[in-house]
């Protein structure tokens, strides 16, 4: 399927690896042209080249996104913006009491503020364009909360309010602007890799045993993988999604029980 996207810009950010490069990854194979963004250069780097020989140009900009000077680089490095996909990995988990003002902000910084100063910055642009495309990628967790993740919870459940109120605005949807949320459940990234061998030597068992158990509680009895998350993305930002605006799309093998 054409996703009528092919000559577009796109900026995606931690895009260096897991599901971020797994975004860039999709909409390079249809054809869009990237600023891809993340903290670490060396990872930056390779990702880039990898792309580029999917054959679309690739810029550049390593850095802490949350960083007001970062995110003008960004943007000044993207010639028109026309679809942009907000990452950030998520803050640590731990027990709410043992959490001060500063590691509140800081999650509030990195998983609400700072996607919205972005939305900020491309939205007027698309808008006048007739054609723009916004994705948030968020978590399973906004819509079933993990108790250990509370500054998740919050920071992330604050960028869903607001983007189910900006997503609704003629100014926006009116004219092909559409503004969604991805929510991930476990996908088989470095961080989930992170979280098992966390949980393991808390158990004092091993990874795979932990992994095993969480597999077992996936309807679809598995992990997801990047590629399948990367292109779900890309197809919310073809020309064909354009009646598909304020949503939060679950990808999680079945795991969430509701009904809604």
């Amino acid at each position: 399927m054409d996703l009528g996207i092919s000559g577009r810009w796109a900026i995606v950010c931690a895009a260096s690896k897991g599901l971020g490069l797994a975004c860039a990854r999709a909409l390079a194979k249809e054809g869009v042209n990237l600023v891809i963004n993340a903290r670490g250069d060396e990872a930056l780097q390779a990702a880039a080249v990898a792309l580029r020989n999917l054959g679309v140009e690739v810029r550049t900009v390593a850095g802490d996104i949350s960083e007001a000077a970062v995110r003008a680089q960004v943007l000044a490095a993207c010639p028109q913006v026309d679809i942009l996909v907000n990452n950030a990995g998520g803050p640590p988990p731990g027990d709410f009491r043992d959490w001060q003002r500063e590691d509140w902000l800081k999650a509030l910084d990195a998983n609400m503020l700072t996607p919205i100063e972005l939305i900020k910055a491309c939205v007027d642009g698309m808008a006048e364009r007739g054609f723009g495309r916004i994705v948030n990628i968020t978590s399973g967790a906004v819509k079933a909360p993990i108790d250990v993740l509370g500054l998740s919870n919050g920071a992330r459940s604050g960028l869903t309010g607001f983007i189910a109120g900006l997503a609704r605005q003629a100014r926006l949807a009116g004219n092909n602007v559409t503004v969604n949320n991805l929510l991930p459940g476990p996908f088989e990234t470095e961080r989930l890799q992170k979280t098992l061998s966390a949980a393991a030597e808390a158990n004092g068992t091993s990874v795979e045993s932990i992994a095993e158990q969480r597999r077992k509680h996936v309807p679809a009895q598995r992990f997801g993988q990047p590629d399948e998350f990367g292109a779900y993305c890309a197809f919310i930002c073809g020309a064909q999604s354009g009646f598909l605006t304020g949503q939060n799309l679950l990808l999680d093998g079945g795991s969430y029980p509701g009904t809604f």
